[in-house]
């Protein structure tokens, strides 16, 4: 199916998220941080990119697609994180879906299959 690239901090809840994915048949690529994750869109070229905002290092998930975008535009990414707040910044806007994280990972999954839908 598709190659997701994976930007979660909170080791748990990536692998989560991994398990449910390649469940689905897609191929998940990882990255911890901001910075590892500009770096790793640009070498593995994914389908889709699933941004928590909250990262360690000095690089947040807003800036981080800000880059992602900035090398391509086509790549959707779907903003995952626990925070609404973040929705009102018109940075988050740029994305494809904003979904809040939850036990119930449905939502995020279907923001998945919708985004990957869509013709590019």
């Amino acid at each position: 199916m598709a190659k997701i690239l994976l930007v979660e901090d909170e080791k748990n809840v990536a692998l989560l998220y991994v398990q449910a994915l390649e469940d689905e048949g897609h191929c998940v690529v990882c990255a911890e941080d901001g910075r590892s994750a500009v770096e790793m869109a640009q070498s593995e070229q994914p389908d889709l990119v699933i941004m928590d905002i909250n990262l360690p290092e000095k690089m947040d998930g807003l800036e981080s697609m800000s880059r992602i975008l900035g090398d391509n535009r086509r790549i959707p990414v779907i903003i995952n994180t626990g925070y609404s707040e973040y929705k009102d910044n018109f940075m988050s806007w740029a994305a494809e879906a904003y979904v809040l994280k939850s036990a119930d990972l449905s939502p995020l999954m279907k923001a998945v299959k919708s985004a990957l839908g869509r013709p590019r």
